[in-house]
């Protein structure tokens, strides 16, 4: 650690050339991350990519002008300095690089570069005793601080009515896919695949604390299962259907919730009691999934109610059978 920090310049102790290298390189830096950015969104947000776009049309003209400062104060070659070179400089944890970066993390890291790179100028400003650099700086400083209200203007101008509907219908069914579609596959299966078994251990043993380790048993392995499955089913590429690390937790963390839902009266220890508890969860837990199903998946109500209620009170009847047999 200490050979890595001693290869770092402190902020204070750079030369007015280095700070104009540090910030020609930050803005080279910003301008890509926005036209990163724009490429994502390009297909599917086209507006908002044009937003970013201007915004990296910004940070080149930023990037200009500080070159020419450079260039008439110290000439035409710029040292080579970058965030990473200097101590105490504010660090950029690289997750633009994330694939299936969502649309809100993406403008908390535009607000964030933002308000750093204004911060950046401030101090820069303070620092330095030429006029003309300060005066520059102290112009970026305000700038990078009004990009709020230039982003706002560029929305305004890119961002009709009718596009904003579109990319929020898009936003909608990027949600569907990626978290409710696999968190909803979950919850049916951890909710009705361990009805029977649970019910089944009850009823056979009459014994809660051990129906509650069957249940806590069914309902984790059924989660692990159902959320490695779903991440190795589909990288999303093609089918457009997001990133699977985030389905597969989606669904291994619904599958889990599905099935604890009704290990957990167990925990009970009068028999009678815990059971009607149990199937008093089930009841509300097989509605909730019909409800999801018909206000997500615009599944018809009566065939939701068919597929997870009579399902599922099927498989309950099945579990507590062979439990009393």
């Amino acid at each position: 650690m200490r050979p890595m920090l001693a290869g770092r310049k402190r902020f204070q102790d750079l030369s007015d050339q280095e700070i104009l290298a540090l910030a020609i390189s930050s803005e080279e830096d910003d301008a890509r991350i926005y036209r990163g950015f724009a490429q994502r969104l390009r297909e599917d947000y086209p507006s908002t990519a044009k937003v970013y776009e201007g915004m990296a049309l910004e940070e080149d003209d930023h990037r200009q002008r500080l070159i020419d400062l450079h260039v008439s104060r110290f000439g035409e070659t710029i040292p080579l300095l970058r965030r990473e070179h200097v101590s105490g400089f504010y660090a950029r944890r690289p997750v633009w690089l994330m694939e299936n970066l969502p649309l809100e993390r993406m403008r908390d890291i535009a607000a964030e570069m933002e308000a750093q790179a204004g911060r950046f100028y401030e101090k820069a400003a303070q620092r330095t005793r030429d006029a003309e650099t300060r005066k520059l700086l102290g112009t970026l400083a305000a700038a990078e601080q009004g990009h709020e209200t230039r982003a706002a203007e560029l929305s305004k101008a890119h961002l009709t009515e009718d596009a904003v509907e579109a990319e929020d219908r898009t936003a909608h069914r990027q949600f569907i896919l990626t978290w409710v579609q696999p968190g909803l596959a979950g919850l049916m299966d951890g909710s009705v695949s361990t009805l029977a078994p649970i019910f089944a251990a009850a009823f056979a043993t009459g014994d809660t604390w051990n129906t509650f380790l069957v249940g806590l048993a069914a309902s984790v392995g059924a989660g692990i299962s159902m959320g490695f499955t779903e991440a190795a089913s589909d990288d999303g590429e093609l089918s457009g259907r997001g990133s699977p690390v985030k389905r597969g937790i989606a669904s291994g963390v619904m599958t889990t919730l599905g099935g604890l839902g009704h290990a957990l009266p167990y925990l009970i220890p009068d028999f009678w009691t815990a059971t009607i508890t149990a199937v008093i969860v089930v009841f509300f837990e097989l509605w909730a999934i019909a409800w999801i199903q018909n206000r997500y998946m615009e599944t018809p109500f009566w065939r939701a109610t068919l597929q997870v209620v009579v399902g599922g009170g099927l498989v309950l009847g099945a579990g507590i059978l062979i439990g009393s047999g």
